[in-house]
């Protein structure tokens, strides 16, 4: 099984949608709390519309709601990028303290044997992780793309 990331902002449609066919996808594991996005520009990631056109192109989804940071947790990041001036479309890197939060609060508890059974059980042969940043630094797709590498897992950020 091999894992690779994607984000939305700064991509239109289709290029989102031909880095999944471009990359042969076969399950899409979203990983945020809230599946939806404000607005028209990404209204495509939305979750109707984004299953309805994943299931148009074969590609298997998933919704792993316990690897998405609390509101509690995003909102420490919220006041990181308040403080700094920076909108969440441009944040280049997650704050310490969001980190740290999401490391304790979410992946110590996560079970990711649960997780590789889950997408062994749909025969996942490449899998992306998703949530809407641009870039994978910028996101806890990261922290958890660190958390599959220590298990042997290689990562590739699309």
């Amino acid at each position: 099984m091999k894992f690779y990331t994607i984000g939305v902002y700064n991509s239109t449609e289709q290029e989102f949608f031909n880095k999944l066919i471009d990359n042969n996808i076969d399950t899409f594991c979203d990983i945020r709390q809230r599946r939806g996005v404000r607005g028209a520009k990404y209204a495509f990631v939305n979750s109707n519309r984004l299953q309805q056109r994943l299931d148009e192109l074969n590609i298997k989804y998933i919704h792993f709601i316990n690897l998405a940071p609390t509101k509690e947790i995003r909102e420490l990041q919220k006041k990181v990028d308040k403080q700094a001036g920076v909108l969440k479309q441009d944040r280049d890197k997650l704050g310490k303290i969001f980190t740290i939060a999401y490391e304790d609060r979410i992946l110590s508890n996560y079970d990711f044997n649960d997780f590789i059974n889950n997408l062994v059980e749909v025969k996942a042969n490449k899998v992306v992780l998703f949530c809407v940043e641009e870039k994978p630094e910028a996101c806890h797709r990261s922290i958890v793309s660190k958390k599959l590498e220590k298990l042997g897992y290689k990562i590739k950020h699309l």
